[in-house]
């Protein structure tokens, strides 16, 4: 249900009939062997979404939104003797995982970054994943490739890159990737089809493996599991309770609020934050105030603390009183700054504060 809503909310076709195949392939993380996934039918295919980068709109294609079992955790070290060495964490082997597949539509590190804000916020608005990528519930392989201006064809051979876990690591990993391809390709070598990972602490990719091609994983159907068909009835049911999605959500800040799209695009993009800024609105009038509050001091904060909105210690009645102190005069503009900082930092009140200071 919850890979249908998905594929419904990317704007996919459900297939009527699906299956799940056995992708067979030979790595420590599948101890079996063998990986229950789906091959030529998936749940959801040829649907897009819309991401915004230097200001402009651009839609990037999903060419398939399908379920597979996940696989062990691999965790490499190096000994203090310089030796190096894997261990296999099989906590989380054999779940069940969701996979949306892009189109080969990006052309930056940024838009590759775009695209995965928007997919989190989408998950998220759904209910159907926290969408954080460090604790893993939200993981990215990107696959990238270089070509000459003005060529049109994609290249044969692509890299995948594993092993970023936040947003900053994909866009790091993708711009570092990019010039390593291009300073191979000038200097006379050719890119081999190859999985790559991401070294953090040295912003580096190192080689892993051969990437394979689909015929290499000798897909046949899987024996244990019945094929599905999904009744039209039951997919329109759940395409009628989808909730209120980023897209719409943004269109409606703009038109109901009159906030520049700037504003409903990044207060939109996460869900909590987006129930906040609503939560603390006294009418249309004072949604740019709290909207500037939200994307000045908050986002402030929230940088300098690794933090986002759902842990905040400020109700929204306690920034809408901050506001009422400042729009009557009580508190001035740079005074409030500072009882904010105190109230991100103790959760007290802006009265309390103001008395004790």
């Amino acid at each position: 249900k919850y890979a249908v809503m998905t594929a419904l909310a990317l704007n996919c076709t459900i297939s009527e009939y699906t299956k799940f195949d056995r992708k067979n392939y030979p790595y420590p993380d599948l101890m079996k062997g063998y990986q229950i996934s789906q091959y030529d039918a998936p749940i959801g295919t040829n649907g897009w979404l819309t991401v915004i980068t230097d200001g402009r709109e651009k839609r990037i294609g999903i060419i398939r939104v399908h379920q597979e079992e996940d696989v062990a955790k691999l965790n490499h070290h190096t000994s203090p003797a310089g030796e190096t060495y894997s261990l296999v964490d099989v906590n989380r082997a054999g779940v069940p995982l969701m996979e949306i597949v892009s189109a080969p539509d990006m052309r930056s590190a940024e838009e590759a970054r775009q695209y995965l804000v928007m997919m989190r916020s989408i998950l998220q608005y759904l209910g159907v994943s926290t969408g954080n990528m460090e604790e893993g519930s939200f993981r990215c392989d990107a696959n990238i490739s270089i070509r000459p201006q003005g060529v049109q064809e994609l290249p044969k051979a692509k890299v995948e890159v594993k092993n970023m876990n936040s947003f900053r690591a994909v866009f790091r990993a993708l711009e570092y990737e990019a010039e390593r391809q291009k300073q191979v390709t000038e200097s006379g070598g050719t890119i081999t089809q190859e999985t790559r990972g991401w070294v953090e602490e040295k912003g580096i990719t190192v080689s892993q493996r051969s990437k394979e091609q689909a015929h290499d994983y000798r897909y046949f159907p899987e024996p244990d599991l019945p094929p599905l068909t999904f009744v039209r009835a039951w997919v329109e049911e759940i395409q009628a309770r989808l909730p209120e999605l980023p897209e719409a959500r943004k269109a409606r800040f703009v038109s109901q609020y009159g906030l520049p799209l700037y504003d409903a695009q990044i207060l939109t993009s996460s869900k909590a934050l987006a129930d906040y800024f609503e939560a603390c609105l006294k009418g249309n009038k004072r949604a740019k105030t709290v909207s500037n509050w939200l994307l000045g001091e908050f986002s402030r904060l929230f940088k300098a603390t690794n933090s986002e909105i759902d842990s905040t210690r400020i109700k929204p009645a306690q920034l809408t009183e901050l506001i009422d102190l400042v729009e009557n005069g009580s508190l001035s503009g740079s005074a409030a700054k500072t009882v904010f900082e105190e109230m991100f930092n103790t959760g007290e009140p802006a009265n309390l504060i103001i008395t004790k200071k």
